[in-house]
Parts: structure tokens; C-alpha cells; sequence
């Protein structure tokens, strides 16, 4: 397999971890790079990890999955991004910064934005394609948008202020709504 296609497949795979990043980086307020590369890393490692364990798991385990799937990440998505949006609304300018580098609530957002790359393992899989250059490449895309992703997060904070993190906690929820709503609908 060529490289472009797995880089492609990872922009597309990578574009809910970009708006995530983006909310992520309204709230961040020190250790910005340090946020950046951190929530990069789960990010990226999250996409390339479920990339192969669909490969391994195969198109008879994705049925099981895909049935609940939407619904495990429509409400992970909306539970962080409510959060984000009550804090937002209720928080006050003398509050502490919030710090969004826990463990728990990457690994719950890593997870939700990277279902979808489960499905794209399973169809590598029945593709019966090699699986390990193609799931780096994707994990380094991923990666690379979730990095650029938090640093603009944090500039468009610069420019409009708490408002952002509202802006950011509906972003989640839109995300997961239209997950939703693709499986559901479409």
C-alpha cells in the first residue's frame, strides 16, 4: 500500500480529534506545548491502536460493535462537553485554570474520537492488507492535527475570551450528535 492513502485515510479519521483539541485548547492556560504534545500522543496512539485492533478483530466482532458504538460515543462526547459548557457559563475570572491534561478524561476522548477507526481497521482487514505501516501513518497524522489543533485552540481563546470554552463543550456535543445522527440515519 502506498503512503498517501493511510495519510488520507488519517486526515479523515482525525478531523473529531481536531475540533476536541481545539476545545481542549481554549481551556488550557500553562503548559501549553506540554498539553499539545500530551493530548497528541493519546490522540494519535488511540487512532493507530484501534486502527489495529479492528484489523485483528475482524468484520464478524465490528457487528457486535457498530451497534452501540454511535451511542457509547454520543455520550461520552456529550458528558465532557456539557461539563465544558457549565463550567464555561458558570465559571468566574478569578477561577482556577482548568487542567485539562487528567488522565481519565484523555483516555475517555481519546476513545470516543477514535471508534471510527476501528471500522477502518476491519476494512483493511478484509482488505487483507498489511496493517502496521498504515496504522503508524495514521497515528503520526492524527498526531500532527491534534498537536495544531491545541495550539489554535489557545490563540482563538486569546481572541474571544471564556466564551470559547462554551463554543468548545458544544463542539463535543455536536460531534457526537452528528455521530449519532450518521449511524442512525444514514
Amino acid at each position: 500500500m502506498d503512503f498517501l492513502t493511510p495519510a488520507v485515510i488519517g486526515i479523515g479519521l482525525s478531523m473529531d480529534c481536531f475540533a476536541v483539541s481545539l476545545a481542549i485548547g481554549t481551556t488550557t492556560k500553562t503548559r501549553l506545548v506540554y498539553a499539545a504534545v500530551f493530548i497528541a500522543c493519546f490522540f494519535g496512539a488511540f487512532q493507530a491502536g484501534m486502527t489495529a485492533i479492528g484489523w485483528l478483530a475482524g468484520s464478524s466482532v465490528i457487528g457486535l460493535i457498530s451497534a452501540w458504538d454511535h451511542w457509547i460515543a454520543f455520550i461520552l462526547l456529550a458528558i465532557v462537553g456539557g461539563k465544558m459548557m457549565w463550567e464555561g457559563v458558570h465559571g468566574s475570572e478569578e477561577e482556577a485554570p482548568i487542567d485539562v491534561v487528567q488522565l481519565v478524561p484523555v483516555i475517555i476522548l481519546s476513545l470516543a474520537t477514535s471508534i471510527d477507526a476501528l471500522a477502518v481497521g476491519v476494512s483493511f482487514g478484509v482488505l487483507q492488507t498489511a496493517i502496521l505501516i498504515p496504522a503508524i501513518i495514521i497515528g503520526i497524522v492524527c498526531f500532527a492535527i491534534s498537536f495544531a489543533g491545541v495550539m489554535l485552540g489557545e490563540r482563538l481563546e486569546d481572541l474571544l475570551g471564556n466564551k470559547m470554552e462554551i463554543f468548545g463543550g458544544l463542539i463535543l456535543i455536536l460531534i457526537g450528535l452528528n455521530i449519532l445522527a450518521g449511524h442512525l440515519f444514514w
